[in-house]
């Protein structure tokens, strides 16, 4: 008897081999019309592979991250045969899946223009409805070079020409088409229903300048049209989101390029929300029990040869800056500073833990092609913290780290969050068991808080597990915010040491923690996630306060002086405008609050309030008007 132990625990045995949609159609017909491959003692297979001995299974369907990462490269595939069929005299290159769909990149002089991007979508789906399986193929290395030799796709050859004469090349065949790929993909071409192919865009061949200049084609397909429609709809709420859209219309930030590509400028009403953003990072820190420091912008070469940035890292900083004769290097990252005032005095046991926390400005060389608003940038900050502890205090640091992030990011508002805890990968520094209890840890502490978590294995960095918090928004997209990591690397590259209890040194355990990430990628975020649409005690401007006619301007700076003496922040609109104009520029402001005077207002001491999306809330006088604010902010 074959034994398959299925995720559940559920054990479900046959008496002969069978393939991985066997099992799916065992446990339900409908799980057998939806499965897209399997995982097979861990490693992805297609469905259609046999089983011949006991083995642990996972179906896996468009549900699933890893489903629709395969779902979406077969459909690169798809692609290229339709290409292909369109235009013959096109070379094909690689076609791999990506966050949100697939592309491919072609050797073809001309780019691809709108109409014939519908034909291939057109080709794609005729292709798609002709059913055609994915056929896996073993040959030896001289083999496939001799097809696709005879092919004549001489980037394939090229490929396979970089690997080893005894490796066993797998290729796929799907109706006419052949690619060179590992797999597995699709049962069929027909599980695609639907395609959009988004747009194109100019590659060199293996992402080098040498290299010639390929035409890429993006896009991305579902098993259903309903699931494509849902798609479309959201790229166009997504593009209403744009950061960089709202953060010019709200007046929030700008990039200029007599300063620089990358580089931020805060405009005053996104630098009010970053002041803000930063006081409440200061004040809950203080809270609980980190200590603040500031630290250079620049560092000596002999610094981050140390940490091994200038070895590992050298391409993602910016060029030495010559001082008296000695290099010096904008820092890419806060961590060998923290440490060297960790390293300034002999530290005892009893001294840890230590938290060191900083808003640290850091640089990275971007190549201009990423630059993307605030979301890729060539200076930024980081809400950087280092926590320095012994082994028997770590369980308790990353308990209390858990709490604190969710705590930090709630506060702005943040609801749906998916964590992932990644671990060792094949090329680490460290030994294994203290990767083991590091991991571990971390593990309890997810466990602990009662959160559910997905594991990523092998994906921690090559010096330490980690834990990454992503936030959802409203179209379901993923952020990235916190990330807790462990470090076995710096802390025996700078020898960092305690005293122990028996009197003798100890290396202690540091882990690095962003629990916002880079200020300027969160507040990139914080403009998406809520449309603009700021939590009050966000918002640069709570209150507009709209004096209906030049009369009434006095009545209304002695309404917004009051404002401003407790704490609520109001700006006054005395502009030659008609009122509705003020409103509705209040409104596409996204500002909270109106308060709107006039005769009436003056002569009773009130204010006519508006809130932003609801409307006219009547009447109130001052203070019951800064009341209800009040009020507002409490429940955030």
């Amino acid at each position: 008897m074959i034994k398959i132990t299925l995720p559940d625990g559920s054990i479900r045995e046959f008496d002969k081999p069978i393939s991985a949609w066997d099992v799916a159609n065992d446990i339900s017909p409908r799980l057998a019309s939806a499965a897209l491959a399997a995982k097979i003692d861990g490693k992805m297979s297609d469905i259609a592979t046999m089983i011949n001995e006991d083995a642990e299974v996972s179906l896996l369907t468009f549900r699933d991250e890893e489903g629709q990462q395969l779902f979406w490269h077969s459909s690169a595939h798809i692609m290229a045969q339709a290409v292909q069929e369109l235009f013959p005299e096109v070379k094909v290159t690689i076609g791999p899946a990506i966050e949100n769909g697939f592309y491919y990149d072609f050797d073809r002089e001309d780019s691809f223009t709108e109409a014939e991007l519908e034909k291939i979508e057109k080709k794609m789906i005729e292709i798609a409805q002709g059913k055609h399986k994915y056929d896996r193929k073993e040959l030896s290395r001289n083999d496939a070079l001799a097809l696709f030799k005879e092919m004549d796709e001489p980037y394939k050859v090229e490929i396979l020409s970089a690997i080893p004469e005894t490796d066993i090349i797998s290729i796929y065949q799907q109706d006419k088409f052949v690619d060179l790929c590992r797999g597995p993909h699709l049962p069929d071409t027909g599980k695609m229903k639907a395609v959009k192919l988004t747009k194109t865009s100019g590659a060199y061949w293996r992402g080098d300048e040498k290299n010639k200049m390929l035409k890429r084609i993006y896009g991305i397909s579902f098993p259903s049209s309903k699931e494509l429609r849902i798609y479309l709809k959201n790229v166009e709420e997504a593009k209403k989101r744009d950061h960089r859209k709202l953060g010019k219309e709200l007046d929030l930030f700008s990039v200029s390029e007599d300063v620089g590509p990358g580089l931020i400028l805060w405009h005053p009403n996104g630098a009010m929300m970053r002041h803000l953003i930063e006081s409440y990072w200061k004040d809950q820190h203080l809270k609980s029990g980190y200590k603040l420091v500031y630290t250079p912008h620049i560092g000596k070469a002999s610094l981050w040869e140390t940490s091994g940035h200038l070895g590992f890292y050298n391409e993602g900083m910016f060029p030495a800056i010559d001082v008296e004769g000695q290099d010096y290097y904008l820092k890419p990252m806060n961590c060998p500073f923290h440490i060297a005032i960790y390293n300034t005095q002999k530290r005892s046991y009893k001294e840890l833990p230590i938290r060191l926390g900083e808003l640290g400005t850091v640089y990275r060389y971007e190549r201009s092609g990423t630059l993307h608003g605030l979301m890729r940038v060539r200076g930024f900050t980081q809400d950087d913290a280092h926590i320095i502890c012994t082994p028997d205090q770590l369980d308790g640091e990353v308990e209390r780290l858990i709490t604190f992030s969710l705590k930090i990011l709630t506060k702005f508002g943040f609801k749906d969050m998916d964590i992932y805890l990644s671990t060792m990968p094949e090329k680490s520094v460290g030994v294994k068991e203290e990767w083991d209890v590091a991991t571990e840890s971390l593990r309890k502490a997810i466990e602990k808080a009662g959160l559910d978590y997905k594991v990523d294995e092998g994906g921690g960095a090559f010096y330490g597990p980690k834990i990454d918090i992503k936030i959802k928004d409203a179209l379901n997209r993923s952020w990235q915010c916190t990330t807790i990591q462990f470090d076995f690397n710096l802390p025996t590259r700078f020898n960092m040491e305690y005293i122990g209890a028996d009197n003798q040194p100890h290396r202690p355990y540091m882990v690095h923690r962003a629990l916002l990430g880079s200020i300027e990628r969160f507040f990139g975020t914080l403009i998406e996630y809520h449309a603009g649409n700021f939590p009050v005690w966000l918002c640069p401007v709570q209150v507009q306060v709209i004096p209906i006619s030049d009369q009434y301007i006095e009545y209304a700076k002695t309404v917004q002086d009051k404002l401003l003496q407790l704490n609520v922040r109001a700006d006054i609109d005395v502009r030659d405008e008609r009122v509705g104009y003020k409103i509705r520029d209040a409104e596409m402001k996204k500002i909270p609050y109106m308060f709107i005077v006039g005769s009436k207002e003056s002569e009773s001491g009130t204010v006519s309030v508006r809130r932003h999306t609801e409307g006219d809330l009547g009447s109130l006088t001052v203070d019951e008007a800064i009341n209800a604010i009040r009020l507002e902010l409490e429940k955030e």
